[in-house]
């Protein structure tokens, strides 16, 4: 679970959804801070709600409405930015965050966890881990009895499995792995030659022996594209955890093409880890 947590709040539903998920993934003395982020042009064409372009006042006065609805104990900051997502990475730089929470895009489906291209562009860059909560999750905060995990085929997952496990570890949860054995950039141009076959087949098999002596958790194999395959998967569980690209030698977050797809397609809440610093390797 985390122990600081930011959620972006801005007065629409979102806002909302990103307070129930954040109270949902928060440890038992967590400090959660609700921000408001006002000033720029950025800003009123993301946020789009009632409460875009407040000043510092009326933001806070919104911070405390929303705090009172949800009947918890958080701090409030209104900060100024050119963008929501600039100034929640300025803020969790300044109060050491561990995660970020946002609620998903007004134009995404029910159900469905969609950032907008504004803040997810600025969020691109995080200095710690980033939910997406789900839309309709403050209407419906229904337990994380399933959390669903990438198995470390790369170094931008390596730490997904972990953290499944710890949030499992306090919600009692399921923990499901699915290993994608992505299919060859060649099958795409019609090259894809019988040899492929074969190597396919190995590959599959290997990935459900290491599906099989996973401890922990139950796995799966799936062929096919990586992200299309996750979004599928992410309609079985309440929660996918995923991990992001390296960012040079920084702990940040970066989405590449596989957390790309899925922040726009995913079914389920999302959690996106940043890389391990090289020093913590």
């Amino acid at each position: 679970m985390f122990e600081n947590i930011l959620v972006g709040v801005d007065g629409t539903t979102g806002g909302r959804d990103a307070i129930a998920f954040a109270q949902r993934l928060a440890g038992p003395d967590a400090r959660i801070t609700l921000v408001y982020v006002r000033g720029g042009a950025n800003v009123l064409r993301s946020a789009g709600g009632r409460g875009a372009g407040l000043a510092e006042d009326e933001s806070r006065a919104l911070l405390a409405r929303e705090r009172d609805t949800a009947e918890m104990g958080a701090e409030l900051a209104s900060v100024e930015a050119s963008s929501p997502g600039a100034g929640l990475h300025a803020e969790a730089e300044r109060r050491a965050a561990d995660l970020i929470v946002v609620g998903s895009s007004a134009r995404g489906l029910i159900g469905r966890a969609m950032l907008g291209d504004d803040t997810r562009g600025a969020l691109n860059g995080a200095p710690c881990a980033v939910a997406i909560a789900c839309r309709g999750y403050d209407e419906h905060p229904f337990p994380v009895a399933r959390i669903g995990v990438t198995y470390p085929g790369s170094p931008e997952s390596e730490r997904a499995p972990a953290a499944a496990g710890r949030i499992a570890s306090e919600t009692r949860a399921e923990v499901i792995a699915l290993e994608v054995v992505g299919v060859p950039p060649t099958a795409y141009v019609g090259l894809a030659a019988a040899a492929y076959g074969a190597a396919v087949d190995r590959m599959v098999g290997e990935a459900k022996e290491r599906m099989a002596a996973l401890e922990g958790a139950s796995g799966r194999v799936a062929y096919g594209v990586p992200g299309e395959e996750l979004a599928a998967f992410s309609a079985e569980v309440d929660l996918l955890v995923i991990g992001s690209r390296s960012y040079g030698p920084l702990r940040r977050l970066v989405l590449g093409s596989t957390s790309d797809y899925l922040e726009r397609h995913a079914r389920s809440s999302l959690l996106v880890l940043p890389r391990r610093r090289h020093d913590e390797d």
